[in-house]
């Protein structure tokens, strides 16, 4: 966790619990259970949840289903001044897009040990021969949504009877 300000810890925990929300919905439709959620000066611009079995569609993870939501809202494909808050760790394909919407930070709940590309496995939102930096939050709500995660695989790798 970072040495975020009480007014912006708030924040954080409002957004992500928004986020967690998202999260369920995908698990509700079959989806791995990510939300993500994306915000400017308090206000939401984008939102999605993970869709790439619905929308037959890889790319289709709630990251970016957020950032095209938001790009949509703002009628611009840069995201100055705005936060990504998802509830696990984003991987390459998101971190490259959250820096190519010029999006200002992430806050994020689980570590993604498979996958993570912000700090696990990856570290590319700190790369420094990217031109844009993004500065980043993980473990906010980081048990939540890990418990979601844990709960739907339980369930899919269950005897179905």
């Amino acid at each position: 966790m970072s040495d975020a300000a009480p007014a912006e810890h708030e924040a954080d925990l409002y957004w992500m619990r928004r986020a967690l929300d998202l999260a369920a919905q995908a698990a509700a439709a079959g989806e791995v259970p990510v939300g993500a959620v994306v915000v400017r000066d308090g206000v939401e611009l984008g939102q999605g949840c993970n869709g790439p079995i619905a929308a037959c569609d890889a790319t289709a993870h709630a990251e970016i289903v957020a950032i095209r939501d938001a790009c949509a809202t703002a009628d611009n494909y840069r995201l100055p001044g705005a936060t990504l808050y998802c509830t696990l760790e984003p991987c390459a394909m998101c971190a490259g897009a959250i820096g190519h919407a010029r999006i200002a930070r992430v806050v994020y709940g689980a570590d993604d040990f498979r996958a993570g590309a912000v700090h696990s496995i990856f570290a590319v939102l700190d790369e420094p021969r990217l031109n844009h930096r993004v500065t980043h939050t993980g473990g906010i709500l980081a048990e939540e949504s890990a418990a979601l995660l844990r709960t739907f695989f339980r369930a899919r790798r269950a005897p179905q009877e």
